[in-house]
């Protein structure tokens, strides 16, 4: 994971190089846990999911504590579970690897939990799309490793070769939820483009 992502103005991550936003969810509460400076490490925001063919990214609709965004790599993220409860709202919960800065101990960063609660109308068209997506994205990394030298750590960015538009074409839409399929990519303002999770690296 990285806190606090790079926004464009519009409330939008600003997209990697070769990534391809898949879908935007707004009307979700997000929690996560292990946020340095909140209230015994827990967060609880609303706002707005974001999820491309390498990441998924909460953006909150106000600034919470230091929360504003949250960045969650797919190949970092594992455990991810469908929860349907009787008596509360359905949810996706899992566990997210942080994104350790070079020359940094592992040690020194944890893993988190998360939850994305549906708070808003149904989920019939995220839930799918996600579960679709990142098993592409472990095969597709499961594939890479296999003809590559094996690294050290992966590169989060590698998932940007599963390919994602038959996935999007052929994606079931559920009436009763608010999720839009980006049918064509988001045009932003600036051409900006990120190239690596790193901070100290130019991302231009």
């Amino acid at each position: 994971m990285a806190l606090n992502p790079q926004l464009l103005p519009n409330g939008m991550p600003v997209p990697f190089v070769n990534e391809m936003f898949v879908l935007i969810r707004d009307g979700v509460e997000f929690e996560v846990d292990k946020i340095p400076g909140s209230d015994g490490g827990r967060l609880k925001a609303k706002g707005t999911i974001y999820l491309s063919n390498i990441r998924m990214v909460f953006v909150s609709k106000k600034p919470v504590g230091d929360l504003v965004a949250f960045d969650m790599p797919l190949l970092f993220v594992h455990g991810e579970k469908f929860n349907q409860p009787v008596f509360f709202c359905n949810n996706i919960a899992g566990q997210v690897e942080p994104v350790v800065p070079e020359n940094q101990p592992a040690a020194l960063y944890s893993v988190h939990s998360f939850k994305i609660l549906f708070k808003d109308g149904g989920c019939g068209t995220f839930v799918p799309l996600f579960f679709n997506l990142i098993s592409s994205v472990r095969q597709y990394n499961q594939q890479f490793q296999q003809a590559n030298t094996p690294q050290a750590h992966v590169d989060p960015l590698q998932a940007a070769q599963t390919p994602v538009d038959e996935m999007m074409r052929h994606a079931y839409v559920d009436p009763n939820d608010p999720t839009r399929i980006f049918l064509q990519q988001p045009t932003p303002e600036s051409q900006l483009r990120r190239r690596t999770y790193q901070p100290q690296a130019a991302n231009h």
